[in-house]
């Protein structure tokens, strides 16, 4: 029996399609044991949204052949897929496999070593997406669902549409489906994902989109959470924000990709909305949904960004009710029209300016979270520390740290909030 280790890095599409090649891999006779252990193959799920998860992907291969030397080294993902003959030649590296080949990794595994070491299709050919089969979801109280993969939008700075293809749909009842089998396997909470979530269902027939299918999954009410990965501030409709203020089950979250709060900045990276709008947008949200956590992803230092230009985004940031940030110092990928752009920032303050939004990111946290001091909240349990205290994850995406009796994982229990924490809030278990 062959042993193989899997690692994964970038978005919650990659961790659902490494929990799918876990279990055909199980299938097929091979024992998937952990990175650390010196298995026969590594399977290695990149990523290459930065050149500095290029660099990881590196590191990782290094890594693989220092815990065993005469181990097969698979690269897989969207580094793989993006540049596969770079890949190919790099040190240690037996096999490249691109994104649509992945879910045929076990038999790839099994089969002798091919004399083309690289196999990856044209994934710009691609019109449809698989729901991957999946049984179990090891090691998680949550499952990630994709149900969407690709992405039409061509943002100037993005490589992720020549990584992963044209926007595609899993078909409509093929995702209730997917929800459906999670909770029966007794998850408490499914995360539904992809690529360009907002897309979701524009290419199938009939066309459908993702709010019909988040009314769908509430009148089944299979699952008691469903959370929804990230969504376009544009694709953030009167009608979603009605439903997520009154829906029972889909978590008060939302994630929305800013990227900045200038105009001028969002038409050079050629994003479809206005800081207007999206001020509009929050406002709207938190008028529905007072509790409800809003995250921003923010670049900073895009190609020609003055001073005067990231001080707006700052100043848009600093008014929003925004619960947190995620933080990406620009990086130039070859092949997107932002790497080609004159007047690119220097790299000194790129990072200045992105430790400046960290720190505001950091302020905004910490005031979302005080909000809840004193008050109730339902939180899924997930795991029990070393120092014997459990964690949880509330519904509006606050880390908890609790303590009390009657918590068991993967059950939801109400908490009352008593402090802050570094990385989230503490609180009692009460009910």
């Amino acid at each position: 029996m062959q042993t193989v280790a899997i690692t994964t890095l970038g978005c919650k599409i990659n961790q659902f399609e490494s929990a799918a090649m876990i279990e055909s891999l199980g299938k097929e006779g091979f024992r998937v044991v952990p990175f650390e252990e010196g298995a026969d193959v590594y399977v290695i799920n990149t990523c290459t949204v930065t050149a500095k998860t290029d660099a990881e992907s590196r590191r990782l291969i290094r890594r693989a052949l220092r815990h065993n030397p005469a181990a097969r080294v698979v690269v897989t993902g969207c580094y793989a897929q993006v540049a596969p003959d770079a890949v190919k030649d790099l040190p240690g590296v037996a096999l490249v496999v691109g994104n649509s080949e992945k879910k045929g990794i076990a038999g790839i595994l099994r089969d002798a070593v091919p004399a083309d070491r690289v196999l990856v299709s044209d994934i710009s050919r691609e019109r449809t997406v698989e729901g991957l089969a999946l049984e179990s979801f090891a090691e998680h109280t949550r499952a990630f669902l994709q149900v969407q993969n690709g992405c039409d939008a061509f943002c100037s700075y993005c490589i992720v549409p020549y990584a992963r293809g044209r926007s595609r749909s899993v078909p409509f009842d093929e995702s209730l489906q997917g929800i459906r089998t999670f909770a029966a396997q007794g998850f408490r909470e499914v995360v539904l994902t992809g690529i360009h979530l907002g897309a979701y269902g524009l290419d199938l027939t009939p066309p459908s989109n993702l709010l019909a299918l988040l009314e769908a999954a509430e009148r089944e009410r299979a699952v008691p959470r469903l959370r929804v990965g990230s969504v376009e501030p544009n694709e953030v409709t009167d009608e979603l924000i009605a439903f997520l203020g009154r829906s029972t089950i889909v978590c008060h979250h939302l994630h929305m990709p800013l990227q900045s709060g200038d105009d001028q900045v969002l038409s050079r990276m050629n994003r479809r909305y206005t800081a207007a709008s999206v001020r509009e947008t929050v406002e709207k949200l938190v008028a529905a949904v007072p509790d409800i956590a809003i995250g921003c992803d923010v670049i900073a230092g895009f190609p020609g960004e003055t001073d005067e230009e990231f001080e707006r985004t700052l100043r848009l940031l600093d008014e929003l009710p925004v619960a947190y940030l995620h933080v990406f110092p620009f990086s130039r990928r070859d092949g997107t029209p932002a790497a080609r752009m004159a007047e690119q920032v220097d790299g000194r303050v790129i990072k200045a300016r992105a430790e400046t939004l960290r720190a505001l990111g950091e302020r905004k946290r910490r005031e979302y979270c005080t909000g809840f001091v004193g008050r109730e909240l339902l939180v899924l349990v997930q795991n029990r520390e070393r120092d014997g205290e459990l964690m949880g994850l509330s519904r509006n995406y606050l880390s908890v740290r609790l303590s009390g009796d009657g918590g068991a994982t993967n059950t939801e229990v109400a908490v009352r909030v008593t402090e802050v924490t570094a990385d989230g809030v503490r609180g009692v278990i009460v009910g």
